[in-house]
Formats: structure tokens, C-alpha cells, sequence
């Protein structure tokens, strides 16, 4: 009970930051052909029943046979990897290790199956009510876009949470702002401009201060390629593996960075996909 009652609290106190009922919409949307990494797979939209086929292939009656009112429908089918556009990283989704495991000492030969992982997959995910807080390193910076690679430093993140007045608390949610979503849906702009991120010091800060997911307007959030020789994405398997905070990615953060919005209430509600790695979400900040 006394957890619940914390974590009431906070949801409480996360519901008092508004004030002005403004709607912040975090995410960029999703289309075939928009920006994503190489390694998911591209989002697709196929029509897969329409007016013409329904009456062409007679198979469903109710629209085709003694209709008074000439109805049909359009049904469709999306294929997309969970991890395009705006999207939550369930704890399964990397591993670490010779054994491959995952957050929890799950593993990929234990407990992945041929329908996805069968230990912390996000059917898992928990709704998010919280404080969110944006740290914007590219204003900081005096930029409207971090260059490509770029890796904030502890002291750069430190530098610019301070001098936008931001204090980190147990339980928040904290969005880095590179400016990357400044250049979409341009796609070749996207592919030029990627890679901005935080280290790992930024990373052990957060989880140090209890923080419950860190999301940035990046495909990673941590800076690409790594500035750890042989460590590929080391801010993954410490927030990820080590300590199973939920990185949140792909953020669309441009409109927060303008109005210089620092602190507000953040909803998260991923569905919940048996067997998925990681979650479709649509964040909304709300002053």
C-alpha cells in the first residue's frame, strides 16, 4: 500500500503542473516512406478489402445480397515494426551479454518464442502519468539542431538543465531535445542530421535520480554511433538491461522547444502487443 500510495502522489502532483489546459501532441505521425532506422522494418498501409472487391468476389452477403442501401467497406492492414515513429522500448528489447539476456536475467534462448519474447515484451509496458520535463540542449547550445553524432556530455546536459531552471526529481520523465524533428519528414535531411544523443554519465544521472523513462526526439536517444569504443549502445543496456527504465524515442519535440516548455504533465499510454519489443505511442504534454 505505501507503494501505491507513492505512486498516487506522484500522479497527483503530475496533474497540478496544469494550469492553462494547452495539449502538447509528441508525435511526428507515420506514413510509408517516413524516416527510420535501417534495422526495423518500413511502416506499410495496404488496402486489403474495398467496395469493388466486396462486390466482386461476392464472400461477404451482408453487403452484397437483398441491399436496400448500397454500403461497402474499406479495411486495411499495417506492417510496420513497433519501433517506427513516436515509440516506447519494452524491456526486451535489447540484450546484453554472451547469453543475450535482457532486464530480469531473461534471455533471448530461454524466453523468446517464434510469436516475440515471452518475459517483459509490452503487453508489459505501464500506462505513464508523470512529470515530464524537457531538457533542450540544441537551445542551449544556441542551435536549432545538435550536429550529426554529437554527443552531450554530462556537463552540457548539467550546463543546459540549470540554465533552464529545470530540477530532476524521483519519478519524472525526462525528454532531451537535440532538434533533429526539425527537419522532418524530410527523409534525406533525417539521414544527415541523425545521431545526436546523451552519453552514458547523462544516462547514470537520470537513473541516480530515480527518473521512471528517459525519451528523446532521436531514433536512440543515446548518441550514434557510440563514443565507447566497442560498446555499441551502452545508455541501452544501462537504462534497458541494467535498471529497466523505458527509453522513450523519436519525439516530437519542436513545438515544447519553442514555447520553452520545461515542465508539464505527460501521458503515455502504449498498447498492449503480446510478444512485441516496443509500443506505438502517441505522448501528449499538457500545461
Amino acid at each position: 500500500m505505501k507503494h501505491l500510495a507513492t505512486r498516487e502522489a506522484a500522479v497527483l502532483a503530475a496533474v497540478g503542473i496544469v494550469k492553462e489546459g494547452r495539449v502538447y501532441d509528441l508525435d511526428p505521425g507515420r506514413f510509408p516512406g517516413m524516416p527510420a532506422w535501417a534495422g526495423h522494418p518500413p511502416l506499410q498501409v495496404v488496402t486489403y478489402r474495398s467496395p469493388q472487391g466486396l462486390r466482386n468476389q461476392g464472400d461477404q452477403p451482408q453487403f452484397t445480397e437483398g441491399t436496400r442501401v448500397p454500403t461497402a467497406i474499406i479495411s486495411d492492414m499495417v506492417i510496420a515494426g513497433m519501433h517506427t515513429g513516436a515509440h516506447i522500448d519494452a524491456l526486451c528489447h535489447v540484450t546484453s551479454g554472451d547469453d543475450d539476456a535482457w532486464h530480469g536475467g531473461f534471455s533471448a534462448s530461454q524466453h523468446l518464442g517464434d510469436f516475440g519474447a515471452l518475459r517483459d515484451d509490452a503487453s508489459q509496458l505501464p500506462a505513464i502519468v508523470a512529470r515530464g520535463v524537457l531538457i533542450d540542449c540544441a537551445r542551449h547550445a544556441g542551435v536549432s539542431r545538435l550536429g550529426p553524432a554529437h554527443p552531450i556530455t554530462l556537463d552540457e546536459f548539467e550546463s543546459a538543465r540549470a540554465d533552464q531552471g529545470v530540477e530532476i526529481r524521483a519519478g519524472d520523465v525526462v525528454l532531451i531535445r537535440t532538434g533533429q524533428m526539425s527537419v522532418w519528414p524530410d527523409r534525406d535531411a533525417w539521414d544527415q542530421a541523425r545521431g545526436a544523443g546523451i552519453t552514458l554519465p547523462v544516462s547514470e544521472r537520470l537513473v541516480g535520480a530515480g527518473v521512471i523513462a528517459i525519451g528523446a526526439d532521436t531514433e536512440a536517444v543515446e548518441v550514434t554511433p557510440s563514443v565507447i569504443p566497442g560498446d555499441p549502445q551502452p545508455v541501452h543496456v544501462h537504462a534497458l538491461v541494467e535498471h529497466g527504465v523505458h527509453l522513450l524515442e523519436d519525439l516530437y519535440l519542436e513545438e515544447l522547444g519553442k514555447d520553452q516548455v520545461n515542465q508539464f504533465l505527460l501521458i503515455v499510454a502504449p498498447p498492449k502487443i503480446t510478444g512485441a519489443t516496443g509500443s506505438f505511442i502517441r505522448p501528449l504534454a499538457i500545461v
